[in-house]
């Protein structure tokens, strides 16, 4: 990664994606060149992608239309419903797919081959949006968040919505839905921050609940434990409340807007 301004708080992080390797290193060279522009990752595919943005948050990505698997537009649709959507500029051959890609809300489409002066445009358009967007409170999610997971080199969305409940595995978190789990690499203390306004609470510094599946609390001789309606399976699911936390738990479950959370 290089860094092309003095000032690295305001440099725009992006990802370049692009199957072709010779338009990948030349896109990724000429991102490096711009003033304006610090940490550039590169991606030959769209699950490539997901990974990186997994591993590093980004500003923008430089987004290639014609690829294997998931197509530029399909994974433009996937960003655009994370928490924080960064920028999506198209790099491609093409100009028949502006319209779609602007529906999507591209800030740019670039034709190849790339002028250094054109892709500079595209910069400036990308700081200026920064600029004029206010940063969203800590406690605001995108309603219709979701998380990629990785298995097997296939790449599956999940949504918040459809996660239960989410359990600490180490350094990671196991999200628990209506047809299985999935391993992700978050803490869950993150998730803990990202999701308490969507109706999400850590009851137990093991587990994250979806407080609009709780069913209600029981006593048992050990302590609390909080009962959650098992969405496509059979029974209930029952986890564990620490101590400290059961007094929290029911003053969100009397006094929350629990209407609105199923709604996200």
């Amino acid at each position: 990664m290089t860094w092309n301004t003095d000032d690295a708080s305001t440099a725009l992080r992006v990802l370049a994606v692009d199957d072709e390797k010779p338009a990948l290193d030349e896109l990724v060279y000429l991102l490096n060149e711009q003033v304006g522009v610090g940490e550039v990752h590169g991606a030959s595919e769209a699950t490539g992608a997901l990974r990186v943005l997994r591993a590093h948050p980004v500003d923008a990505v430089f987004l290639d239309i014609d690829m294997p698997g998931l197509t530029g537009m399909e994974l433009a649709g996937i960003l655009s419903e994370f928490a924080e959507p960064p920028a999506v500029v198209f790099v491609t051959a093409h100009d028949d797919h502006a319209v779609a890609a602007f529906d999507l809300g591209a800030v740019d489409y670039l034709l190849k081959p790339l002028r250094a002066a054109r892709l500079a445009e595209a910069v400036r358009r990308i700081a200026a949006a920064r600029a004029t967007v206010p940063a969203s409170p800590p406690e605001q999610t995108h309603p219709s968040e979701v998380i990629p997971v990785e298995l097997g080199g296939v790449t599956t969305l999940v949504h918040r919505a459809d996660v239960a409940w989410v359990e600490a595995d180490g350094d990671y978190a196991r999200l628990h839905t209506r047809t299985g789990s999935h391993l992700v690499r978050i803490p869950l203390t993150a998730l803990e921050s990202r999701w308490e306004g969507a109706g999400f609470l850590r009851v137990h510094r093991s587990y994250l609940v979806a407080l609009r599946l709780v069913t209600g609390l029981r006593s048992t001789g050990s302590g609390t434990v909080v009962c959650l309606r098992a969405e496509g399976a059979s029974g209930a699911v029952e986890l564990p409340v620490s101590r400290r936390q059961v007094r929290e738990l029911k003053q969100r479950l009397v006094h929350g807007p629990r209407q609105n959370w199923s709604q996200r």
